[in-house]
């Protein structure tokens, strides 16, 4: 079976067309992906017998720790790795076409937010930043440069001079985002409080043991009393997904078109739930392509009618990684 296209799974707008395409790239991925290959053979589960999507079954993600999750017979051109603490095992994601990634996350982007070239882009992501493999630090390099503005960049622990820019760039109302690690804008704000008006405050989850974790509610009750704003922005992503889900507030997150949130039954996990019932988390990333489009992952969570979804919390015993996680 011929391996369908990155500009098809990008050019999606419907839900046939986003059907027609998963069930095309399952049927690529349960002959060429290894793994996954076997794990349908256990499950007993014949590849040509699935016709819905609601039949797919969802490899578990902790299998990116033990496993070379890959499609095909392509090299990696690139790595990413999960954050952890010391000892942990981390996951590893093996992407084949880099390209695949870049398109995925700055489509996305205009998708929810518009041209990256009119923002300034500023990071406050040391725990990324002091660590290789971060799928999230190649992303906002990618935005930075995309902006071409003078002030875009990262900032480590510098928050004076982080202040400053801000500051400047209020004054010129330039539309900037900020994009940090929750427990660094915490820290920010402990030492200056702002106001901004044409700012964008996006936290991308996770205290990585530098602080106790809080409920989404409080947290963002802080972050925009300390910042100004009126919503905190989110963004959902891990480094099993090329693609990343937004939430422009309230903690109500919504997929690019190439994406899809599913939950399970959480005592049966072959059980999907086709409800507004809260479940474990399966994702249906079509930009996967090279790996594996379809994960059970160990969040916790709810959809929605319209689709959109809100992350409730782990399932227990799980790693507390990179993704988005408030623990309610």
């Amino acid at each position: 079976m011929l391996k369908p296209s990155a500009e098809h799974i990008f050019s999606i707008r419907t839900e046939q067309e986003f059907e027609q395409m998963a069930l095309a790239i399952f049927r690529y991925q349960a002959k060429n992906n290894l793994v996954y290959k076997e794990y349908l053979e256990h499950l007993r589960k014949d590849a040509n017998t699935i016709l819905s999507i609601y039949e797919i079954p969802f490899l578990p993600i902790s299998l990116f720790k033990s496993h070379k999750i890959i499609s095909g017979e392509d090299k990696a051109e690139i790595i990413f790795t999960s954050s952890g603490t010391t000892g942990m095992v981390q996951s590893r994601h093996y992407v084949t076409d880099q390209q695949v990634y870049l398109d995925s996350f700055v489509k996305a982007f205009e998708f929810f937010y518009g041209d990256p070239k009119e923002f300034c882009f500023l990071a406050l992501l040391p725990s990324y930043l002091e660590r290789e493999g971060s799928s999230l630090i190649l992303m906002v390099e990618e935005l930075i440069k995309l902006s071409n503005h003078p002030k875009s960049g990262f900032f480590l622990y510098e928050h004076e001079q982080l202040k400053q820019t801000l500051e400047e760039l209020e004054s010129k109302q330039q539309k900037t985002i900020l994009i940090g690690v929750t427990y660094a804008l915490l820290d920010f704000i402990e030492e200056f409080n702002m106001q901004l008006k044409h700012t964008t405050v996006m936290e991308t989850g996770g205290m990585k043991g530098k602080r106790k974790e809080m409920v989404r509610e409080e947290l963002h009750q802080q972050l925009k009393s300390g910042l100004g704003v009126d919503a905190i922005h989110s963004e959902y992503g891990m480094t099993e997904l090329l693609s990343q889900a937004y939430s422009k507030g309230e903690g109500v997150f919504e997929c690019p078109p190439w994406m899809k949130i599913i939950t399970r039954d959480t005592n049966d996990p072959l059980s999907l739930i086709l409800t507004q019932q809260s479940g474990g988390i399966n994702i249906i990333d079509l930009a996967n392509i090279n790996s594996c489009s379809f994960l059970a992952t160990q969040d916790l969570g709810r959809v929605f009618e319209n689709r959109s979804f809100e992350i409730l919390g782990r399932f227990d015993n799980s790693d507390i990684r990179g993704c988005n996680l408030l623990v309610q």
